[in-house]
């Protein structure tokens, strides 16, 4: 396993260690003392969850505030484009961005620390994303920033008008949103 820092130093890309022959490949996707010794990040996962999104589907930026989940991510089917937004008022990134390209080719992870907005775009015709949280979902603490705010400006890199929730499509701009102090 090696970590790949980004733009946002909290924000970290996970890239395993794997195993392949003509018979196909192995890795180990998750080892908490490993995740541990590389990142300093003692996360304890409460809850793991699958999705399946067809291509141009948008979801994000989503976030609780209270409660708020720290996230490890990674897609096993197909291809998205992976983004986190800082949304800590107080943190010298308050308000950038980073992406990064996760698909079941590349076997990459993100991890999204509490405090950030997430969110992902579908890049292929469909793709299945799955992800392991440091606390559990509720949907009364949930809240959602608006995906194209120009003040984070977002390169989707979308190739179509992304297909959304009607919960993403009213999500907040920044400057109006429950942000963490």
């Amino acid at each position: 396993m090696k970590i790949i820092p980004t733009e946002i130093p909290d924000v970290m890309v996970v890239e395993p260690t794997v195993f392949g022959d003509a018979r196909g490949f192995f890795f180990e996707s998750f080892n908490t003392r490993r995740f541990a010794e590389l990142t300093g990040i003692t996360a304890n996962f409460v809850q793991d969850n699958h999705s399946r999104s067809a291509r141009n589907v948008l979801r994000g930026l989503h976030y609780q505030i209270q409660h708020p989940q720290g996230k490890l991510v990674r897609v096993t089917v197909g291809e998205v484009l992976d983004i986190a937004v800082d949304i800590r008022k107080n943190s010298p990134t308050f308000g950038k961005w980073t992406g990064t390209i996760l698909s079941a080719e590349n076997k990459l992870q993100m991890w999204i620390p509490p405090g950030f907005a997430h969110g992902f775009l579908v890049r292929s015709e469909y793709a299945e994303f799955l992800y392991k949280t440091t606390d559990y979902w509720m949907a009364e603490h949930e809240r959602c920033i608006l995906w194209n705010d120009p003040a984070i400006d977002i390169d989707w890199r979308a190739e179509a008008a992304p297909l959304l929730s009607a919960k993403d499509v009213n999500g907040k701009l920044l400057a109006d949103a429950e942000v963490f102090a």
